[in-house]
């Protein structure tokens, strides 16, 4: 995808998906160059933010590549990156019953074993049904066929994802309906990040 420019000088986005121009549910990936910022910004109904490349910054922190975190809604900050940074950003996509801030340097947590051999899995964050985390194939692992009551949204961070479908190499954004089916595995090996419980 071609990068397109948003309303701020030196930062960028590829669109996922938009419920409005500039307004609504939003997943996007966003590209701030060196020594740019946006200007102070509420977030009404949240915002979720997964840092693919370089640092990101606000007024609360810094937070580098690897870095998970959630503002709340009715959270308020002013971004910017000096060296620059690329980020996975989903707006207004909290339910109004979360409200807790997280914030994870995924480089700095443990792995936890997954359901199969060779599976890891890094819970991020849960709230109801809804629940988001990293999940780390090795070469050659394979998954049984399952269902996603509530769906089930994948990027590729690293490696080739795969299921009967196709193969999804990094940088894929996958987006499956509520009580979806596949069977997934990665021959080459890979890293995901997962959200699954949260479409009606």
């Amino acid at each position: 995808m071609a990068w397109e420019a948003s309303p701020s000088v030196g930062v960028w986005r590829k669109k996922l998906e938009r419920e409005a121009a500039e307004s609504g549910l939003t997943t996007s990936v966003v590209k701030y160059e060196s020594g740019t910022s946006f200007s102070a910004h509420p977030h009404p109904k949240g915002e979720e933010i997964f840092v693919l490349a370089g640092v990101f910054e606000d007024e609360h922190g810094s937070y580098p590549a690897g870095s998970y975190f959630r503002n709340p809604p009715g959270s308020f900050h002013s971004p910017k990156s000096v060296q620059g940074c690329e980020l996975f950003v989903k707006l207004n996509q909290f339910q109004a019953s979360d409200t807790q801030s997280v914030n994870i340097n995924t480089r700095e947590q443990a792995w936890l074993p997954g359901r199969v051999e060779g599976l890891s899995v890094m819970p991020l964050h849960s709230h109801g049904t809804e629940h988001t985390a990293l999940v780390r194939w090795l070469p050659g692992t394979h998954f049984l066929e399952h269902v996603h009551a509530g769906g089930e949204e994948i990027l590729v961070l690293e490696g080739v994802f795969e299921d009967e479908h196709g193969q999804y190499p990094k940088g894929t954004w996958l987006r499956s309906p509520s009580y979806s089916k596949h069977t997934s595995f990665s021959e080459q090996g890979c890293i995901i990040l997962v959200k699954t419980g949260y479409m009606d």
